[in-house]
């Protein structure tokens, strides 16, 4: 729904749900605090520490994504992920490794890697592997995949599945600055026509 109602020129978030709106002491969680921002259109900015497989550089661009396994089923569709010269973020749950890898070499081959302006990986969660070993975890799927190309890339974003689950709103322009020590995200550009998916 991300990439359908982006291609239309209209923002969505990538954002927590209801039930997830109170933490375990029922006050309002980070999840929510960050949804909040991006819904009243204040700054944005988050901070992480940088993962050993990020890749230092600057990016700015729309941001697009999601998750992986649904993005790519729709490639060779009219509904299909346009990542030329954007931030693309990624995040999957409860596939097997093998697929993982096989889908990022799909995105790979169909060229939607090629051009970004930088990459995301979001949360990775309950991943599963075969009773012969695949041997690589996820984050050394993808820096492999992308190793040939030089924009910065940003592991360990806290998005996706995991009880941590900060909004990103697609379809508009974010900063993303990845260094050796931090990497660092600001949403630029506010505008207020946002749906949260």
């Amino acid at each position: 729904m991300h990439t359908c109602i982006n291609n239309l020129g209209v923002a969505t978030i990538h954002g927590v749900m209801p039930r997830h709106f109170l933490d375990e002491n029922k006050t309002p969680s980070e999840n929510l605090e960050s949804l909040m921002q991006l819904l009243q259109g204040e700054k944005v900015h988050y901070t992480l520490t940088s993962e050993k497989n990020n890749k230092p550089g600057n990016a700015v661009g729309e941001l697009v994504g999601g998750n992986l396994s649904i993005i790519s089923s729709m490639l060779g569709t009219k509904y299909e992920i346009d990542t030329y010269g954007k931030i693309l973020f990624l995040e999957d749950v409860d596939e097997f490794l093998y697929h993982t890898d096989r889908i990022i070499h799909q995105l790979k081959l169909s060229g939607k890697l090629d051009n970004l302006a930088g990459l995301v990986i979001g949360d990775f969660t309950d991943m599963k592997d075969n009773e012969s070993p695949f041997g690589k975890l996820v984050h050394e799927i993808i820096s492999e995949a992308v190793e040939e190309f030089d924009y910065p890339v940003c592991f360990g974003f806290p998005a996706g599945h995991d009880k941590k689950n900060l909004a990103l709103a697609f379809g508009r322009k974010w900063e993303l600055d990845v260094s050796e020590q931090k990497a660092f995200w600001d949403w630029m550009d506010k505008k207020r026509r946002i749906y949260n998916l």
